[in-house]
């Protein structure tokens, strides 16, 4: 025990022997060149505001150019009313160099105040191109600034086009202004989420509608040595350590893509919306999504011809089930019962999820449109062998009490079997 408190004194002497050595030294001091670092890697300045400074960068994609499947020529020829449709009408008309395409890169992805945007990004279209202004914080202190100049650039645009931004980037944006004691300037802008028209469109396809997977499914880009999303927050921190500019370098690329990303889909999404019968989708599903939206629009024969070209396609087996009902429901709504039944009759003549369903469609139309109870309790039975349920068994009990009492034989033959064929069962048979 002894040599051990003669150790740990010997240790102390020695410690207070270097800080008496080294002290009223001054610390290192932070390179004046480091925090502007930035400038000597990507094109920028360093703006100066009331609020102190902050870095600002831009970039223009040229008319001439294409990302993946778009012409960047193409944005500036979108009609001012395209909008209109997929945001329910809050946006009747607006030039699209009015629209501002916005993305932030954040210190998280939890929110709240202890979420900073450390980069905000802002792409408009203009007649040269697509150009893309990105506001950087180099430390926390340059915030107010930061967003001083991000709400003095916005004031030019009526219109903020984000992707899921509703959810996530407007209010911490809004949030920081509040923390700043500043207004922030996004109560006089229209706000369109395209990730809500995006789902519409590619959920019944696609198993991430993510902005990302997007771009490489329907935009054709694929992104090479790009920064994974949940590595920015780190690499941000990493920046503010050890001041190596270096490490921005793919935090700015991503965010530049992401949004010149997100315009080429505003030349797609609301497109479809818009002009659904001239909408440039290839795939079955595709035109299924579009079309169940705008059947919720009331535009009842427009889905109609959508569903039926998404058939015509080729559909797979439970989303072509789905859509046959979905027709021949839609057919009865507008009054062509000849349609309807044929719709009912093609999914009741093989196996699958809403066979039943339709087979008491038929027993309802036998019943009520043609008077034809022995075909309605044959329908009706047909669909308690599938799927047993209180209301087919009171039709079944009901019909049958009807036929008694009037002494007419119960169906022998169905629809979509000939004469002379065996028993119900087997008929109903695929």
């Amino acid at each position: 025990m002894e040599d051990l408190q003669e150790q740990l004194a010997a240790l102390r002497r020695r410690v207070a022997r270097i800080d008496r050595r080294y002290e009223g030294t001054p610390a290192p001091p932070r390179p004046k060149e480091a925090a502007g670092f930035i400038q000597d890697l990507i094109s920028g300045e360093v703006v100066r505001t009331a609020f102190g400074e902050h870095f600002e960068t831009e970039k223009l994609w040229e008319r001439h150019r294409r990302h993946g499947s778009v012409d960047i020529a193409d944005l500036v020829e979108l009609p001012e009313d395209l909008l209109e449709p997929l945001s329910d009408g809050a946006i009747a008309r607006s030039n699209p160099t009015r629209w501002a395409f916005l993305d932030t890169e954040t210190t998280g992805l939890a929110g709240g105040t202890g979420t900073y945007p450390f980069l905000v990004g802002v792409g408009s279209i203009e007649a040269a191109g697509f150009r893309l202004r990105q506001f950087f914080m180099r430390d926390y202190g340059e915030e107010p600034s930061m967003l001083a100049r991000l709400a003095e650039h916005l004031a030019q645009f009526d219109v903020l086009v984000t992707y899921n931004g509703k959810a996530f980037d407007q209010p911490l944006l809004e949030t920081r202004y509040r923390m700043s004691r500043a207004p922030h300037p996004f109560d006089r802008m229209q706000h369109l989420d395209l990730l809500f028209g995006a789902r519409r469109l590619w959920k019944l396809r696609l198993e991430s509608c993510r902005l990302v997977e997007l771009e490489n499914q329907i935009l054709g880009v694929e992104r090479q040595g790009d920064l994974p999303g949940e590595m920015i927050p780190y690499c941000y921190f990493g920046y503010l350590r050890t001041l190596r500019a270096f490490d921005l370098v793919p935090i700015f690329h991503h965010n530049a893509i992401d949004i010149l990303s997100l315009a080429c889909l505003t030349a797609i999404v609301p497109l479809a919306f818009h002009s659904p019968e001239n909408a440039g989708l290839r795939h079955g599903a595709d035109l299924i999504g579009l079309g169940r939206w705008v059947e919720r629009a009331g535009r009842g024969e427009e889905a109609l011809r959508l569903f039926r070209r998404a058939v015509e396609m080729g559909l797979p087996d439970d989303l072509l089930f789905r859509t046959l009902w979905d027709i021949g429901t839609m057919e009865k709504k507008l009054g062509r019962a000849a349609a309807a039944l044929a719709s009912m009759t093609e999914l009741a003549a093989s196996r699958n999820p809403y066979r039943a369903r339709a087979l008491e469609a038929l027993a309802k139309h036998y019943e009520h449109a043609e008077r034809n109870c022995a075909m309605a309790l044959e329908m009706t039975r047909a669909a308690l062998d599938i799927e047993v349920s209180p209301a087919l068994e009171r039709r079944a009990l009901r019909l049958k009490t009807r036929l008694e009492k009037t002494g007419q034989p119960a169906a022998t033959t169905s629809l979509w079997d000939p004469p002379g064929s065996p028993g119900r069962r087997n008929r109903l048979s695929p």
